[in-house]
């Protein structure tokens, strides 16, 4: 471990590409592997029951911490050589995490039973899951703080360190829960693999600074919770109503088509979901953080139009690969049983080529804290995915609601590119026109 650390201290380019890329892998290679437990022990059906519970505890788990993450962050780093100011941020978000991590873990505990109908219907009874999930659910909040904080100080060697390892305990709990338990040790698995990163993290920071002195109930600050609550209203707003909607519409294909269909949708969102990671981890590094710093519009048009000249045609070249060799990727992720979901590939894949176009502008309504701006666009996204899921499903069975996600970004695109077509294609304001 200290050589790995002293490695990364001396290779900048390492420690902020080489290493980020390495956690990407394996990410990549521990969803591949479970990926490939959960065809063969759980099969097409289950896989469509773990997408429900994963999607309900996404939500929760945003909840638990208010969608504060990226807040504490940015106060953190700001603030981490100020004590007094230092110690609001981390009082104010701990004891706000504290009340809501313990009223979302109150909930589930005790309305166990009602969550497990929502997500699993007759399927089966696994509310015993959902309260081992609230149990568990503060050990994710308090790993998530723990985070944010080292975040703040800009510790990025020691989060990439504990995402790889964390990665890799995750992997072998899940896979060791579905060979001892199948579809029941699928689910456990959903529901404490995040929690227990948090055993990697602890050990990690027990001999880092001691931040416990600073957190004090008399230095809560209601303007750091005015504050914060931008950034808690955009990331709740998306990662609790975008895991609703996709329960509502596999919940639709499960009724009208059956819940193996609905298992070859999950699986289709899986191998997205995989390829997205290098492309999104990206966008988080290099675009967020750009865009905070830019305050011309020339300097905004230059960084979009960059990342489309350079990053986009690789992604496309990408797409176009995974597309010719989809029937192989299905038989290395899965099974045979999962073969239908080769025709689910040309619209998932346009459709997110569109969504990554249309990414690398939204960062912008979070660097500049485009409120209103964003709430109103996800807001008309998610309706229109619903709706158009529902209308394609109907007509073309499970691949309409491939089609769906297409067209739902083309609208996204569209309007993105509305909102900020003075920025991108206008005429520039005078005193930026011969700026370098």
């Amino acid at each position: 471990m200290k050589f790995i650390l002293k490695y990364i201290d001396n290779n900048v380019l390492v420690k902020v590409a080489s290493l980020n890329s390495v956690s990407v892998f394996i990410k990549i290679i521990s969803g591949f592997l479970t990926s490939k437990f959960i065809a063969i022990f759980v099969g097409a059906e289950g896989l469509a029951l773990i997408g429900n519970l994963r999607d309900f505890a996404s939500a929760a788990r945003t909840f638990s911490i208010l969608g504060m993450y990226n807040g504490v962050v940015k106060y953190v780093a700001q603030f981490k050589t100020n004590k007094l100011e230092l110690s609001k941020i981390l009082s104010t978000t701990l004891y706000l995490g504290f009340i809501a991590t313990g009223l979302v873990s109150i909930f589930s505990y005790y309305y166990s039973e009602e969550i497990n109908t929502y997500l699993f219907k007759e399927y089966n009874d696994y509310g015993y899951v959902i309260r081992i999930f609230a149990i568990v659910l503060p050990f994710y909040a308090l790993n998530m703080m723990a985070f944010s904080i080292l975040n703040g100080f800009s510790k990025f060697k020691y989060l990439i360190l504990f995402n790889i390892f964390g990665q890799i305990l995750g992997a072998a709990i899940t896979i060791i829960l579905i060979w001892q338990n199948q579809i029941d040790g699928a689910l456990i698995a959903v529901v404490i693999a995040e929690s227990m990163l948090f055993l990697i993290t602890l050990v990690g920071i027990l001999n880092r600074q001691n931040f416990a002195p600073l957190i004090k109930a008399s230095n809560f600050n209601f303007g750091y919770v005015k504050k914060l609550s931008a950034y808690s209203v955009m990331a709740l707003f998306s990662a609790i109503l975008l895991p609703f909607i996709a329960v509502k519409i596999r919940g639709y294909i499960t009724d009208e088509l059956g819940l193996q269909k609905a298992g070859m949708w999950e699986a289709m969102n899986r191998i997205s979901k995989y390829y997205l990671m290098f492309i999104s981890s990206l966008l988080a590094l290099y675009i967020l953080p750009r865009f905070s710093e830019i305050n011309t519009i020339k300097g905004f048009r230059k960084e979009v139009f960059n990342f489309y000249k350079t990053i986009v045609p690789i992604f496309a070249l990408i797409l176009a690969v995974i597309y010719l060799l989809r029937n192989f990727i299905i038989q290395i992720l899965f099974t045979n049983e999962f073969q239908p979901v080769e025709e689910l590939f040309l619209w998932q894949l346009l459709g997110d080529f569109i969504k990554v176009l249309s990414m690398i502008i939204t960062y912008q309504f979070l660097a500049k804290k485009m409120f209103w701006h964003y709430i109103i666009v996800e807001a008309f996204s998610v309706a229109v995915l619903y709706l158009t899921s529902i209308y394609f499903i109907d007509a073309f069975g499970v691949v309409g609601a491939t089609i769906a996600h297409f067209a739902t970004f083309v609208l996204h695109y569209g309007i993105v590119l509305l909102i900020f077509s003075s920025s991108l294609f206008g005429v520039l304001p005078k005193n930026e026109e011969n700026d370098d």
